[in-house]
């Protein structure tokens, strides 16, 4: 039986668990259209929600989308189900906003907010705000990860603000640290290069076209067994028939932003944005791979994302922004500098500094992630207090970042051998390998849907889309003057 039929994807990106759902989705949306579905139980394809810039939706190619179905039912001991994290109406995520909204109006009850990993610590009491901060302000799962048996490190806690940061595995003594992050739509999945922030459900690489299918089989079988029984605290495996009818319910699930306030309809006049295109998107593993990778020998082309570029002298100015912000996206000057991932990377020759745009590493056309695996440290873990790099200071110094435990790691090395610490609030992949070269390398996220999934970046340290771009351009010496941020935020609340 292909395994597609056996397991979820449901719960790729659901780090607060795939049966992380509340009954609430069919009726706390901020809906702007109606349904046009006969029963109240169904929501059409292409309902659009508000977001703060237009209004997002969900293209489903199974047609309408029943709330009573298995997405819609909790299949663990704590009331959770998948939408309880991936809510129609937030971008197929979840936003800080519309959870402080929640804490408020369920009181602090919705399976949400579960302490096994929706609040600060897991002893946290029902109903209190202040241990349930970093989600209620800014969208924050609490992550529980055990350091392998090799880890090549040692990890010391700087600043443990909620006296939970690590605790030790009672069999094996092993420290686990709490790390906490932003939950990823469980949407537009058929893109995915890695299963998880920290890629620890990549079990088989999705890396080439021919056995892509199979191993995101795989990988999405370690990580569907694996959140139900820890994140929806489950006691039993769901049944395949269940698991199989949230596949077929999420595999054809593609979230984008549709509308623009200002713009109008995001494929008008020749534009292709909207989330029933995003569904048509070509793709395989390596596709426009900026270093080299794509598999039929094309060279990378930086003109990543080709939407709107019939908008280009637009008489609406709403339109002609975008347009322009997705010109800069494309083709704006990166001088991509101490990004782990990149410039210490021998197979691409260790550069100091990579000449690239934001597309070098969003370069899935019209979706935004990167085609093959890569995991980066861009910085937006590192600690002003001990940050010696110009470009990251300045970059930290534009977010808003949540208090959060501060890591120290020492007894690794840098490629000349000198040793090297690193204070950080989320140590990322090398919580899953204990490896060095691995200390804060997060995933390449898919980039639709932004709008409607506050704050960014993994630790939700950019509280807005001009946050963002205000990290990258202080980050990157970009040197954009604030017409050509506008344009570039305007962009990104397209997509």
């Amino acid at each position: 039986m292909n395994l597609r039929m056996l397991f979820p994807v449901c719960v790729v990106f659901a780090l607060a668990g795939c049966n992380a759902g509340s009954s609430n989705v069919a009726t706390t949306g901020t809906g702007t259209g109606t349904t046009t579905t006969t029963s109240s139980t169904l929501v059409a394809s292409l309902q659009p929600y508000s977001t703060a810039t237009g209004t997002v939706a969900t293209y489903s190619s199974t047609g309408s989308i029943d709330t009573t179905g298995i997405f819609f039912q909790p299949l663990g001991t704590n009331g959770r189900t998948c939408a309880t994290c991936h809510q129609l109406n937030q971008g197929m995520s979840i936003n800080a906003a519309s959870t402080a909204g929640l804490f408020t109006s369920s009181s602090g009850t919705d399976p949400l907010f579960a302490a096994v990993d929706g609040a600060n610590c897991p002893t946290a009491a029902t109903g209190n705000a202040t241990a349930h901060s970093l989600l209620i302000n800014n969208g924050l799962i609490r992550i529980a990860e055990e350091l392998p048996a090799n880890t090549q490190f040692t990890l010391t806690t700087l600043n443990d603000p909620y006296s939970c940061a690590v605790s030790l595995d009672g069999v094996t003594g092993r420290q686990i640290v709490s790390v906490y992050r932003r939950v990823l739509p469980s949407s537009s999945l058929n893109f995915v290069s890695d299963v998880m922030w920290d890629a620890r459900q990549t079990v088989s690489p999705l890396a080439t076209e021919s056995t892509q299918s199979a191993n995101l089989d795989t990988d999405l079988t370690s990580q569907a067994v694996n959140a139900v029984s820890t994140h929806a605290q489950g006691t039993t495996t769901p049944t395949s028939s269940q698991l199989g009818a949230i596949l077929t319910l999420e595999q054809g699930f593609y979230t984008a932003q549709i509308t623009d306030n200002n713009a109008g309809s995001l494929s008008a006049g020749g534009a292709a944005g909207g989330a029933s295109g995003l569904a048509a998107q070509n793709f395989y593993p390596g596709i426009n791979d900026a270093f080299g990778g794509d598999p039929t020998g094309a060279r990378f082309n930086p003109q990543t994302f080709t939407l709107f570029t019939a908008w280009r002298n637009s008489t609406n100015a709403q339109q002609a922004s975008i347009e322009r912000g997705e010109n800069l996206f494309n083709t704006a000057p990166l001088a991509i500098a101490n990004v782990r991932g990149i410039n210490d990377n021998p197979a691409l020759g260790s550069p100091a500094v990579f000449n690239g745009s934001c597309s070098t590493c969003h370069d899935t056309p019209n979706v935004g992630n990167h085609s093959l695996s890569l995991l980066l440290d861009t910085g937006a873990t590192r600690q002003t207090a001990s940050e010696t790099d110009p470009g990251i200071l300045a970059g930290l110094g534009q977010l808003t970042a949540p208090s959060l435990p501060v890591y120290q790691i020492t007894g690794c090395k840098d490629a000349n051998g000198n040793a090297v610490t690193y204070v950080t609030s989320d140590p990322g992949r090398a919580l899953v390998t204990g490896l060095c070269s691995d200390v804060n390398r997060i995933k390449v996220p898919t980039l639709r849907g932004l709008s409607a999934r506050a704050p960014y970046f993994h630790n939700g340290s950019a509280a807005s889309l001009q946050e963002v771009v205000n990290f990258y351009n202080a980050r990157f010496n970009m040197r954009l003057n604030p017409g050509q941020i506008t344009d570039l935020v305007n962009f990104l609340n397209a997509l």
